[in-house]
């Protein structure tokens, strides 16, 4: 398929005039100072469980996690608990894969909502949000 001179010309003008178009990011006060705006979420580094594969052989899931906290004490509470956080997300993983039967697709739903009662558990109190990035089965 061949396409007229014309119909190109316009296709690379548009792509190269596209980042242009793009809008400037505006300053949060005036002056020229931005407004930090307080941190709301941050990441674990993945936990791993071991799993049974289908054909019998051991595979491991891996999870990314992370808590949304919008109360900034709650916030300083989670993040001086990550290590007890990490712990205890790695158990209700680990019990979770051993009683997976072999070959299953896991049900996230019901892993997130009991990593959120460990979550309440280790913090004290609710008021954060655990939030699942991705699960890898290998």
């Amino acid at each position: 398929m061949r396409r007229s001179r014309p119909l190109c010309l316009l296709l690379a003008a548009l792509l190269t005039a596209a980042p242009l178009a793009a809008p400037a990011p505006a300053l949060a006060n005036e002056g020229g100072k931005k407004k930090e705006e307080p941190v709301t979420y941050f990441a674990l580094a993945p936990i791993n469980a071991v799993i049974m594969r289908r054909d019998g052989r051991r595979g491991v899931i891996t999870l990314e996690t992370g808590l949304e906290v919008k109360d900034p004490e709650l916030m300083k509470r989670a993040q001086a608990s990550t290590p007890r956080l990490r712990a205890a997300f790695a158990q209700v993983l680990m019990v979770y894969a051993a009683g997976l039967r072999g070959g299953a697709a896991p049900d996230m739903d019901y892993v997130a909502r009991e990593l959120q009662k460990v979550a309440d558990q280790v913090l004290g109190k609710p008021g954060s949000k655990v939030l699942l990035g991705s699960a890898l089965i290998s």
